[in-house]
């Protein structure tokens, strides 16, 4: 973001809480570039004349530089707002608790593979910024938001907004599920009658917020009713009905990513390309062969007949009682990390259910623990790293048994991302086949 404000002939300052000796590589990037870095005991510095500050996700707005910002009357700002306020390609925004990635990715694919222009960025691992330079009218961008950034918006306005789902997540940084909520329904809060409000039929949070959509026209999708309009499954079929005709899609059964999880993300998918144009069979083709995303649900080896998936990806409760669901062998699960201030009951008893052995890593093993041990669950061992953790479940796996991670929690507390959580763990994997 500073580079490209930079380009743009912005006098651009940096504020990082580190101190300028951990910031070598960084500063060493910045080279050529006019922009100066406010640093360590200086990060709380609004400097003078400040005309706009854009803001990191996971940058708390109460601390003092931007609380300073609010009182002076300086617009605070996402990436994604400045991303939209610099393209006039038409934009689909994704967010929901679960399922961003996979769904933005997929829609991503079904506009590519029908020869749309089509540009994926957003909160799913490159800056939406990066992509919105190359994009011309031409273009679709699909965007992975999330709740942190849409905190932040102000003319933000996606042609196609999406909310998959709304369960329990950064209550450490939203405070309560209301909060939490009325960040996410911030998407649609700038839609015009021309644009479209994407909504899970199936999930009540989601579905409520329907009547609060101004006026965008709300499409719906759902893997439990036969709707009159949007687009549902029936006797085992995707089926749609968007412009007044009734189309099937293909048998649910012969969509590559498995999981009811991501019917619902292929559902979502499909809403949205039908209303982008796409044709059905094109549609159907993609779903067929689309192969899900790394860190979720993904199968890294299977190693003396025990299958190890890797879904780093899920970093809440919610995320991880899909994946259990969507294995039917005995597992031995992966779980802890950085609390994010959910409860764990109702995945406590998910484990009970469905978990052979837990073996827990990370800041929220306590906790996890303490929740499984009240429901008479004793399978239970620690590890101190993730390497640990994979060679004690290679000790505890049987032929058949899945080996799986799914922390139920962000990452912070031992890696820097659930990319480089999961990466550690398939490489964990691998050293089990070398040895």
């Amino acid at each position: 973001v500073a580079k490209r404000l930079s380009t743009l002939g912005a006098e651009v300052f940096i504020s990082d809480q580190k101190p300028k000796s951990q910031l070598t590589s960084q500063i060493e990037d910045l080279k050529g570039f006019r922009i100066k870095i406010l640093a360590g005991e200086d990060y709380n510095i609004l400097p003078e004349g400040t005309d706009l500050v854009v803001v990191s996700p996971g940058v708390p707005l109460t601390i003092p530089a931007i609380r300073k910002a609010y009182e002076s009357n300086v617009p605070v700002i996402s990436e994604i707002e400045l991303a939209y306020q610099l393209t006039k390609a038409p934009i689909i925004a994704i967010t929901g608790t679960n399922g961003k990635t996979t769904t933005t990715t997929l829609i991503g694919q079904i506009l590519k593979d029908y020869n749309c222009k089509t540009l994926v960025g957003g909160n799913i691992g490159n800056p939406l910024i990066d992509e919105v330079i190359k994009a011309g009218p031409e273009h679709i961008i699909v965007a992975e938001v999330s709740s942190f950034q849409l905190e932040t918006i102000d003319k933000f306005k996606p042609h196609i907004s999406v909310i998959l789902n709304l369960t329990e997540d950064h209550l450490d940084r939203h405070g309560n599920f209301l909060n939490y909520v009325y960040a996410k329904a911030r998407i649609f809060e700038n839609q015009t009658a021309r644009d479209y409000a994407v909504l899970n039929g199936d999930d009540p949070q989601v579905a409520a917020l329907g009547a609060k959509v101004k006026q965008a026209r709300v499409v719906l999708f759902s893997q439990q009713m036969v709707l009159a309009e949007g687009v549902w499954v029936e006797k085992g079929q995707i089926v749609a009905n968007l412009f007044g005709q009734k189309l099937t899609i293909c048998p649910i059964r012969e969509i590559a990513i498995k999981g009811k999880h991501n019917l619902e993300n292929a559902l979502a998918a499909v809403t949205v390309t039908l209303l982008c144009g796409v044709a059905p069979e094109s549609i159907a083709h993609t779903l067929k062969t689309f192969p899900g995303v790394e860190h979720r649900l993904e199968l890294v080896d299977e190693i003396n007949q025990v299958k190890y998936i890797n879904d780093s990806k899920g970093t809440n409760p919610d995320s991880t009682l899909k994946a259990l669901a969507a294995y039917d062998g005995p597992l031995i699960l992966i779980a802890g990390g950085k609390d994010k201030g959910t409860d764990f009951t109702v995945l406590a008893e998910a484990i009970v259910k469905r978990v052979k052995h837990l073996v827990l890593i990370g800041q929220a093993a306590d906790k996890i623990e303490h929740a499984v041990k009240k429901l008479g669950f004793r399978n239970i061992d620690r590890a101190q790293s993730m390497e640990e953790a994979v060679n004690l479940c290679a000790q505890l796996a049987a032929p058949g048994d899945i080996v799986m991670l799914s922390p139920a929690c962000a990452s912070f507390d031992m890696f820097n991302n659930f990319e480089e959580r999961g990466r550690v763990f398939k490489a964990a994997v691998r050293n089990l086949r070398r040895d």
